[in-house]
Formats: structure tokens, C-alpha cells, sequence
């Protein structure tokens, strides 16, 4: 296995190739690989049939007879992150097969060892994170450049939606990211022509990536949502279904917690905050830093370099320039109305399907899970990753708000 590059100290202006962003895919891994060398032929049979196996309660024995594999064969980034991919999504059918209380205590040494390896190389958490669960996991269905899932989990249909909107949403932001880069070069160039055009193209990108993300109404059903998916991608870190954390066999004798998938995991949203100057309360602050610990290093350090460079707002403030200014509102503007419309997405998603799966009348859809017909109690109003939801969605939104610079 390779370690993970290196996050020293950045020398300005900014580089994305250096941060492993792609000028063409952003964050999103830049076409992931889809089979694993022929060694992992037992994780990758059970990984190509998690829906089946978890559906008919056989995953948890199909785990517990796959060989122990050296993680000594892995080669490159590519693989590393196919292997994390892999032993991420059958780590939380293995957890969560039997729904919320039938979880376990311990994750066996042939699936923990392998996957605390590959998370140690790589630099994230042995869990599912938004960087499995979206930037590693697309690959082209055909030459026409149509879209799917590499893995998947219960949810069929509306689970694939779910991956593929939020893949749009990430590439939507591309010209976004790259506009941070030329924001940064010429504040330091002090080129104003060239910083008024970045920052239009980031407040079009931020608006970009909020039509994107309308499309979730049309791929994903919420009652699959809510009493399917969400279980698959809680994690054991301010859960109350698995209040003691996990032991991962042969790794530690001691529980560890760790918190679910989340969009606050997704590095984008932090570049932007970062960029505009944002600051959140801190509460918000303490847990969407606590979400950088579950992005690849190299974004990460992005984000710590973008923080690093002069600041955009002071720069606008001292230049005087009306329509640096105006053009700098736009970006914060269009980054709240991302914000309030997840807020939308969210409570159809989670509020309004809690209501009636609590009362019902959840639709069957293609749902096929542990969960079916029985809704979540432990993370009724928390988000995957832990928070209390509304209150940190809204929480942002409005200090995203506050962001303007008045007249």
C-alpha cells in the first residue's frame, strides 16, 4: 500500500493538482476504478450483492466466512480508495442488517483489520464517509457517458438516485473550486478584472449546484429514504442505537466511535465557507470541523490553504470597488439559498416522511431493508452524521446570511 501525500505547509498562489482536485471532476475521484485485483475476488463478489444479502439476513454469515485478506497487494490511489469503497458499504450492511436493534458490538477481524489498514493508508475513518459514498463510487454505464453506482445498498432505485444527484451536485461545483484557485491568484496579482470574473463564476456554480440538487425529487422516493437508506448510512458515534461505539477485532480492544455519511463531510461547501469568510457559530464550527476528519487529506489541506491565503473580504473592503462588492454578495447570496433549499430537501426527506411512516401511510415504493415499515427512532431528528439537523442547518444558513457586505 501507498500512504496517503503528504499535507505540508502550501506555498500561494494555489495549485488543485497538488490538493489531488481534478480540474475536470473537482473533488469526485476522477473515473474510479470498479474491480479490485484478483486477490479481493471474496470482498468484491459480496459487495456486488449487499442488497440481496442484506435483504434475506445472510450478509453478517457471508462476512463471517470471507477469508482474512493481506491488504499488501493494494497499489495506488485508485485501489485504495476501491478497497475503502468496498469494505465501508459491507461494514455498514454488516452493522446495520437487522436494523437498529439488532446491531452489534464487535466487527469481525477478517472485515476490521483489512478495512483499518486501507483507512489507515488512505487518511479517512474506517466508515462509510461522503468520500465512499459519492466522490469514489460512479463509473460510466456506457460510451454515452450515462451514470451508476459501482456498490450499492437496500433502496434499489432511489438509493442509486440518491449517489448520482449528489454526484451531480459535487460536479456542478467544478468551475466553482476552480474559480476559488483564480480568486486567490488575483488578490495576490492584485488583478481586479480577473477577481471579478472568478467570483461571478462562483456565485454561477453555487446556483449550478442548487438545480442539481432539485433533481433529488425526481430519483429518490422519501419514504425509501427515511425507512431504508438513512439506517445504512448512520454511524456509531452519537447514536443512541449503538451508544458504545464499536471494536473493530484485532485492531483495539477498545470501542471506537465514529459518526455516518453526511453532506457536512463534503469539502465544498468548507472551500466556500473558507473563501467568502464565513464564520458559523460554534457549535456548528466545532462539529463541521470535526467533518473535515473524514475527507481525503488532500482536500482537507485545501481547505486549510484556502484559509491561509489574504482575505477576499478584506480585500474588498479596503479596494472600495462597488462591484467587487456586489459581485461578492452574489457568491454569499446564492451559497444561503443553497442552503435553505437542503433545508427544503431535508424536511421532505426526513420531517414530513417521519410523519407519516409514524402514522402509516409510507407508500411501499421499491423499498427493500431491515427498516421496511418500521421507522428510525434513534436518529429521528439527527443527521447521519450526529447533529441535531434543523438546528444545524438552519444555524448555517443564517450565519452564511450574515455574510453580505452592507453598503
Amino acid at each position: 500500500m501507498e500512504p496517503g501525500d503528504s499535507t505540508e505547509e502550501t506555498p500561494l498562489p494555489l495549485e488543485l493538482s497538488r490538493f489531488q482536485v481534478s480540474e475536470e471532476y473537482g473533488f469526485l475521484l476522477p473515473d474510479p476504478l470498479t474491480e479490485l485485483p484478483v486477490p479481493y475476488g471474496p470482498w468484491m463478489e459480496i459487495a456486488h450483492d449487499l442488497p440481496q444479502l442484506i435483504a434475506s439476513r445472510q450478509l453478517r454469515s457471508r462476512v463471517h466466512q470471507m477469508p482474512q485478506l493481506s491488504t499488501g497487494h493494494l497499489r495506488g490511489r485508485e485501489e485504495l480508495h476501491l478497497a475503502h469503497l468496498v469494505l465501508s458499504f459491507i461494514t455498514m450492511g454488516y452493522i446495520w442488517q437487522e436494523g437498529e436493534e439488532g446491531t452489534v458490538k464487535v466487527l469481525p477481524r477478517n472485515l476490521a483489520i483489512p478495512f483499518w489498514e486501507v483507512s489507515q493508508a488512505l487518511g479517512l475513518p474506517p466508515i462509510l464517509s461522503h468520500a465512499d459514498f459519492v466522490l469514489a463510487n460512479w463509473r460510466r454505464k456506457n460510451p454515452n457517458g450515462n451514470l451508476d453506482t459501482i456498490v450499492s445498498l437496500p433502496g434499489g432505485e432511489s438509493l442509486r438516485g440518491f449517489i448520482l444527484v449528489t454526484f451531480l451536485v459535487e460536479k456542478a461545483a467544478v468551475p466553482g473550486i476552480k474559480a476559488i484557485v483564480q480568486v486567490v491568484s488575483a488578490i495576490l496579482q492584485q488583478e481586479e478584472e480577473t477577481l471579478l470574473k472568478a467570483l461571478q463564476v462562483l456565485a454561477e456554480a453555487i446556483g449550478d449546484m442548487s438545480k442539481a440538487l432539485r433533481r433529488m425529487h425526481d430519483y429518490v422516493d422519501p419514504a425509501v429514504f427515511y425507512t431504508v437508506i438513512r439506517i445504512f448510512l448512520s454511524g456509531w458515534k452519537d447514536n443512541p442505537a449503538m451508544p458504545q461505539g464499536l471494536v473493530y477485532e484485532g485492531v483495539s480492544e477498545e470501542t471506537m466511535a465514529f459518526s455516518g455519511g453526511s453532506a457536512a463531510q463534503s469539502t465544498v461547501l468548507h472551500a466556500f465557507d473558507e473563501l467568502l469568510g464565513i464564520r458559523h457559530r460554534e457549535q456548528s464550527t466545532a462539529f463541521l470541523h470535526r467533518m473535515r476528519d473524514y475527507m481525503p487529506p488532500p482536500h482537507r489541506a485545501f481547505v486549510e490553504a484556502i484559509g491561509r491565503a489574504p482575505s477576499l473580504k478584506q480585500h474588498l473592503l479596503s479596494s472600495g470597488s462597488e462591484q467587487l462588492r456586489a459581485a461578492f454578495n452574489q457568491c454569499v447570496s446564492a451559497l444561503a439559498e443553497l442552503r435553505s433549499y437542503h433545508i427544503t430537501v431535508v424536511t421532505k426527506y426526513i420531517t414530513i416522511a417521519a410523519a407519516k411512516a409514524k402514522a402509516g401511510r409510507a407508500e411501499p415504493g421499491d423499498r427493500a431493508g431491515p427498516s421496511v415499515g418500521k421507522p428510525l427512532s434513534a436518529l429521528e431528528t439527527k443527521g447521519t452524521g450526529g447533529s441535531h439537523i434543523f438546528s444545524f442547518l438552519k444555524s448555517v444558513r443564517d450565519t452564511t446570511r450574515e455574510g453580505v457586505i452592507s453598503a
